[in-house]
Parts: C-alpha cells; sequence; structure tokens
C-alpha cells in the first residue's frame, strides 16, 4: 500500500500541483454560503447564482433582512431552493446574533446551522483557518473507494478517518482539492478516462471493466 500511495500522491502532485477551491468567494462567510448551496449541483452552477446573490446582499446585515422570495428566485437554477433559500437567511441572521457577522472558527457551532454538515465544515476549515482536514464529497467518496483506499461500504465519515491515516496531516488540505477535481474532470462517475490516467492498474473500477 505505501507504494501505491506514492503513486496516488505522484500522480495527484503531477495533475493538479497548485489546486484550489473551485467556488468564488471574497468574505469567509461566502465560503460558507457557496458549499452550503453547492449540495446537489456544481461549483459551476452555484458560482452562476453566487455572483448575482453577493452583489444584491453585500453583507450579511442585508441578507439576514431579505426577502424570501427574491432570494429563492435567485437561487433558483440550483434546485432545492426553497429549502436552501430559508438557509441562507437562517444562518446570516445566526452569525450576525452569535458573532457579530464574522465566521468563527468553531466545528460544533458550524454543524450547529441550518443546511450545514460536516463537508461543509471541513470545508470552510480547511480553506479559511487552515485546519487540515479532508471533506469527503461525491468525488472524494468514489475515487477513494476506486483507488482502494477505502471500502465500497464505507460513509463518509469512515472514508474521512482513512485519508487522514493515509495522508500526511499537512497535505490533508491539498489533497482534499487533488481528489475533488481528479473525480471531477479524471474520475468520472460514467465514463471514466480510464485509458490516460496513470493509476489504473491500481484501480478496483478498471480491473472490474477489463474482466
Amino acid at each position: 500500500m505505501i507504494g501505491s500511495m506514492k503513486m496516488i500522491e505522484d500522480y495527484l502532485d503531477e495533475l493538479f500541483p497548485n489546486p484550489r477551491c473551485e467556488l468564488n468567494y471574497t468574505k469567509d462567510y461566502e465560503l460558507l454560503l457557496a458549499t452550503m448551496l453547492s449540495a446537489q449541483t456544481t461549483d459551476k452552477r452555484v458560482n452562476s447564482v453566487t455572483e448575482i446573490l453577493f452583489k444584491k446582499y453585500p453583507n450579511l446585515n442585508d441578507l439576514s433582512n431579505a426577502n424570501i422570495i427574491d432570494v429563492q428566485n435567485i437561487i433558483r437554477p440550483i434546485g432545492t431552493y426553497h429549502k436552501k433559500a430559508q438557509n441562507l437567511i437562517e444562518i446570516a441572521k445566526r452569525l450576525e446574533e452569535d458573532y457579530n457577522g464574522t465566521l468563527p472558527n468553531n466545528r460544533e457551532y458550524l454543524e450547529s446551522l441550518p443546511g450545514v454538515g460536516r463537508k461543509t465544515t471541513n470545508v470552510v476549515l480547511s480553506n479559511i483557518f487552515d485546519v487540515p482536514c479532508i471533506a469527503v464529497d461525491t468525488h472524494v467518496s468514489r475515487v477513494s473507494k476506486r483507488l482502494n483506499l477505502a471500502k465500497e461500504t464505507d460513509n463518509p465519515l469512515q472514508i474521512e478517518r482513512k485519508l487522514n491515516k493515509k495522508f500526511k496531516k499537512e497535505d490533508l488540505a491539498k489533497r482534499h482539492h487533488q481528489l475533488v477535481l481528479f473525480g471531477r474532470y479524471h474520475c468520472l462517475a460514467r465514463n471514466p478516462k480510464c485509458n490516460e490516467c496513470k493509476l489504473k492498474n491500481i484501480c478496483k473500477y478498471y480491473k472490474h471493466l477489463n474482466k
């Protein structure tokens, strides 16, 4: 497995030497909101609505007092917009009331916010506060299982714990972005680019295809 890990790390570094989050944000809390909105949709689509949303509501106070119908109309393209609009306004109110509009480095508090789970919290803690952690989304889950970094039956928390042990602590934030990008652009759910992948010889999916 040590040899396999080096292959994986070297290839991720080759493909994505300077990986970064593909959600657009200029303020700390905007990443929290954008990540919450990204559930069951693409970063590209989220960026298209947050560009409008953050311009219309340039601070948390404005968003906390927003008309929910107006917010729904802005984020309609990303789906499940009724619940997400409600979450946006509620998160803005909570941050205003509890932390005077600043984003806290507090896992328990962040996970208590509506629509914010462990994955979103990990994204925020990693990107904003440099906390070494990996957020397990569908891409990270799929890649981890195909490359034998996790079992098919593992849930996101189990996958996260295994990845935390396999990668160096100081590399976790980078590895998270690399795994997401690898899953998004190479190791696709359907029609992955196996033929051009340097990891195909250690990939369960590829071996199954070529039985």
